[in-house]
């Protein structure tokens, strides 16, 4: 098998239209792509699929399964962001696009002065951290993971997405300690909470395609603690582009085999599928 349920597309920010990331999937042999277009339904954003585009998108998606049927198996998706009293990762927020699977991401940390996203350019998240935290990296962090918390509490969906997002900018702003005891305490009550949830979480290798991490989310660290609470798995490649839509897959195998994992899962029809990481083509 090879699969890849994090993908997108021009619909939002990548730089592919959907049909050409379908032609360069069948290319790499992939036997299942999911789309899953950044949402903040029903509302838009910067980097979102906008309102008046749900219904564009969810067409194309459905028509690109029925067109390519007999060479790979399309499904519909969407990479969902959790905003507090805004939007929410749900099945039932989103059971009116009638999505084949949902993922579940936090890219937005809000404060009662504001919020910023976590995986903006290194200099805004500096300036989110100075006006948001007066430079208190060790908060900002502990909220990230508590906003996590409550999307895993709260929201339904299917797959989490990149868990230690708050890492992407750290290697250049260095705001954070990842070997410190607090930090230890975060991503282990973090990994507790996936397993109360008891959806899939994903190792994304995105930051290692476009340059900005040379690692997998999440951390050897966190991935052992996911293992260990005895969460699933799926390798994602996050792919904005063509080329991306299996990169560093080689790398997310060595890292889930190093921390005990031997199958990896995929949603399908409400219930999770298992694959063999030894069958996992890369």
């Amino acid at each position: 098998m090879k699969v890849n349920f994090h993908t997108h597309s021009t619909f939002c920010d990548g730089k592919n239209t959907p049909e050409e990331m379908v032609t360069a999937a069948i290319e790499k042999k992939f036997d299942i792509l999911g789309f899953s277009g950044h949402s903040m339904f029903p509302f838009g954003g910067k980097w979102h699929i906008q309102p008046k585009d749900f219904t564009s998108y969810t067409e194309e998606i459905r028509h690109l399964e029925k067109k390519y049927k007999d060479k790979i198996r399309i499904k519909l998706g969407f990479e969902c962001d959790f905003f507090p009293s805004l939007t929410l990762p749900s099945r039932e927020f989103y059971k009116e696009l009638e999505p084949d699977f949902l993922i579940g991401a936090v890219h937005y940390v809000a404060t009662k002065d504001g919020h910023y996203s976590v995986d903006a350019a290194p200099e805004r998240v500096q300036r989110g951290l100075e006006v948001l935290y007066k430079g208190n990296g060790k908060q900002a962090v502990i909220d990230y993971f508590e906003a996590e918390r409550t999307m895993l509490r709260n929201g339904s969906f299917d797959i989490l997405a990149h868990p230690d997002l708050i890492r992407i900018r750290n290697g250049k702003l260095n705001f954070f300690d990842e070997n410190e005891s607090w930090y230890w305490e975060q991503i282990k009550l973090t990994a507790k909470e996936v397993a109360r949830n008891g959806c899939i979480v994903e190792i994304n290798t995105g930051a290692i395609s476009r340059g900005t991490m040379d690692d997998v989310y999440p951390s050897a660290d966190f991935l052992q603690m996911l293992h260990d609470e005895g969460c699933p798995i799926i390798i994602s490649s996050d792919a904005h582009r063509t080329d991306m839509l299996d990169a560093a897959f080689d790398r997310a195998v060595a890292a889930a085999e190093k921390a005990g994992y031997s199958e990896i899962h995929y949603p399908e029809a409400g219930h999770f599928v298992s694959v063999k990481l030894s069958d996992f083509l890369i």
